[in-house]
């Protein structure tokens, strides 16, 4: 069987990425299966990117996977010419990952132009945007009219497509883990690097930060709690982190606050979830996040809001607690964690850690195209 994937690949860093790299591993190595990936020679215009820069800097990760860097989201002529390059790999399957409507015109137009014998399955991570806008339905539609079936990673966002693509065929199927990173170190060192203090009961809070995943909600809840406690802050902010700064200046657990503003590099990764006790999503809303597939991976256990189906995945599991969407309950859900025997979420993390493998992903993929 011959794949084609159109998607975010290295030098292009963030989770869409660094799925698309690690699918592309795993798929090149199945038997009886050939793999080509075609990916976005521009993805954002600069002035429309919300972070720092839209690239890997200064290392090369673990997975990164050679692509044909070939699609402009906003230049029409890329579109045609990376349908022609597709159909010159003539591919039985074309995997399009999909993510956020700004992309969809230039998806939607490549996926319309590929030979009718291939067919068109979209890796959808969010249906409808965490951050909504007037045309995002309109636009994914769009998309979404051009493929023959569809993979989700959570019920919710199956529930979303439906919304608008009420007759899809739909393969459900949760996100694997990311195996990439190193193992964890030993806690202590792991906080000697980051320059914490060990003795302290270490909350972390990581990935992109965007307003939809109520960071201020966190900061707000140390308020509510006492020196024993301590916040471990580490991501990139993806619009202007000033107003977190002024909620981490108001508290009275300021000194316990650490933050790492920035974009997390691999041999990082290790570092921030080996210091860390307990994995902080206190999000507004959530389709699946791919931090609980790294959570898993580092076998660290989570405190998360009841906010989509990221609520029922850690308590379906039972790999953590769950909490209400507000400081005060976050706050009680941490004394909650600490206070109470919690080897049974560490034994269920590593059952996870097993259920969720990439082969297991593929398996169901391979299933679903038959």
């Amino acid at each position: 069987m011959k794949i084609a994937i159109l998607s975010p690949f290295y030098p292009y860093r963030g989770g869409i990425a660094s799925f698309s790299n690690r699918l592309y591993k795993e798929l090149s190595e199945t038997e009886n299966i050939e793999i080509e990936a075609f990916s976005f020679s521009l993805l954002y215009p600069s002035f429309l990117f919300p972070g720092k820069t839209q690239y890997v800097e200064d290392e090369e990760p673990v997975l990164a996977a050679q692509s044909n860097r070939i699609l402009s989201s906003i230049n029409p002529l890329s579109w045609i010419s990376t349908a022609k390059a597709i159909n010159a790999y003539n591919p039985d399957i074309l995997i399009v990952a999909y993510w956020m409507p700004f992309v969809a015109p230039a998806l939607g137009m490549v996926c319309s132009l590929v030979n009718k014998k291939t067919k068109v399955v979209a890796l959808i991570h969010n249906a409808i945007p965490h951050e909504k806008r007037f045309f995002d339905k309109v636009f994914a539609k769009y998309f979404f009219k051009k493929c023959d079936s569809f993979i989700v990673l959570s019920q919710s966002v199956k529930d979303d497509l439906q919304k608008l693509i009420p007759k899809a065929k739909i393969l459900v199927t949760p996100h694997p883990i990311y195996d990439q990173y190193k193992e964890r170190i030993d806690r202590s060192r792991a906080c000697r690097l980051l320059n914490i203090d060990s003795r302290k009961k270490n909350l972390l809070f990581f990935g992109l930060i965007r307003d939809y995943k109520g960071l201020d909600l966190l900061i707000q809840a140390m308020s509510h709690l006492d020196e024993d406690y301590q916040l471990i802050i580490g991501g990139e902010c993806y619009g202007d982190f000033q107003k977190y700064q002024e909620l981490i200046d108001a508290s009275p657990l300021k000194d316990n606050i650490k933050v790492f503003e920035q974009y997390i590099p691999d041999d990082m990764v290790s570092t921030l979830f080996s210091a860390a006790d307990v994995l902080m999503l206190p999000y507004r809303d959530a389709t699946q996040s791919g931090v609980v597939a790294v959570a898993y991976q580092m076998e660290v256990p989570i405190i998360a809001t009841n906010a989509g189906a990221l609520g029922q995945t850690v308590l379906s599991s039972s790999t953590g607690i769950v909490v209400e969407v507000s400081p005060e309950s976050i706050a009680e859900g941490i004394k909650t964690y600490f206070d109470n025997d919690k080897q049974h979420y560490f034994d269920n993390v590593k059952i996870e850690k097993k259920r969720l493998s990439w082969s297991s992903f593929v398996k169901s993929f391979q299933e679903f195209i038959r």
